[in-house]
């Protein structure tokens, strides 16, 4: 009888967690970002969330919890229910965690709603530097090894995986110096606190147009039409192409488990989001790379940039375990 009345009451539970499922969202729904305002993810979550809240008929309550290299946010949401009530907006640090020591989760615990868009990083400095080209800084740096102040987000961010690319390739020592992410980054070389950083083209761009800051190149094979007069690194160093087309990323992430109607819905909402015209615009305007993926084209691309960065990271020393560790096999 016992036995019975335990599984009525499972059955009971199971029903009533479908239910909720089939409902959802009956309420509003969290938002977490890993890095901070004003940086290149929370303007893309922020631009997105607007369209995918009128598919799902509730708001998006944006947070940001920075710290890090957005690992504080990414065991946040880990530790919530698998119900869909708290997103992670997330960039690409997540896949180097392992590598970096910094957490044992990455994205394989997560469920890709939407990679909405890769960046082209850039190369740009404080307008009083001594050097305006990629090449100038190169040389730069060479004649003053370990002097040169670099903008960071910390180990495995952005700047320090393109810093990592450059110390593998090329003879060049700086000395970071680490930020809540690459909005405050850039406001801090704008006021002389670094030299240069390695930072996305979308949260450079506005700081570049206005003379805030100068554009030393961009990260990339060919120039870019938002800033169509920076200089691709390989037409001077083209020793870098084998790593591209590289560059962060952004995306929507629920826990693995959530419920596949819950994923389902979240999946519809972003990708309106992801392919309306306002967000497209920004995208454009910004120089990043349309991508809108989900499921498991998302994750092909997840484990693809997984291999190829954490496999850089660690020739550069930057990381403190192998990637074979982890099972990450070497591109």
């Amino acid at each position: 009888m016992l036995k019975q009345l335990k599984g009525a009451v499972a059955a009971l539970v199971l029903l009533a967690g479908g239910a909720a499922a089939a409902d959802y969202p009956e309420q509003d729904i969290q938002g977490v970002i890993q890095w901070g305002a004003g940086g290149s993810t929370d303007l893309v979550m922020r631009a997105v969330a607007p369209h995918a809240e009128k598919v799902l008929g509730r708001s998006i309550v944006m947070t940001n919890k920075t710290g890090g290299v957005g690992a504080i946010a990414t065991q946040f949401v880990a530790s919530r229910p698998s119900d869909g009530y708290t997103l992670l907006m997330g960039a690409e640090n997540p896949q180097l965690y392992k590598v970096m020591g910094l957490s044992q989760t990455d994205y394989a615990d997560f469920y890709p709603v939407n990679v909405l868009a890769r960046g082209i990083p850039v190369l740009v400095a404080n307008n009083d530097a001594p050097f305006s080209t990629i090449k100038e800084l190169v040389e730069y740096v060479q004649a003053n090894p370990g002097k040169v102040k670099m903008g960071s987000t910390g180990p495995g961010g952005l700047p320090s995986v393109v810093g990592g690319m450059l110390s593998t390739q090329l003879d060049f020592k700086v000395t970071a110096v680490p930020f809540d992410g690459d909005g405050p980054a850039l406001t801090a070389m704008q006021g002389g606190a670094v030299d240069f950083m390695p930072a996305v083209l979308g949260a450079a761009v506005e700081h570049v147009k206005a003379g805030r800051i100068k554009i030393l190149g961009i990260f990339d094979k060919e120039a870019n039409p938002v800033l169509p007069d920076a200089k691709p690194i390989v037409e001077d160093y083209p020793q870098f192409e084998k790593f591209m087309p590289w560059g962060p990323f952004f995306g929507v992430f629920v826990k693995r488990d959530t419920p596949d109607n819950v994923k389902a819905k979240l999946v519809e909402a972003f990708k309106t989001g992801a392919e309306s015209a306002e967000f497209q615009k920004l995208l454009a305007d910004r120089g990043y790379v349309s991508m809108s993926i989900s499921g498991e084209e998302a994750d092909a691309f997840l484990k693809k940039w997984q291999s190829t960065t954490a496999w850089v990271v660690y020739d550069a020393g930057i990381a403190k375990t192998s990637p074979e560790e982890f099972g990450i096999p070497k591109p």
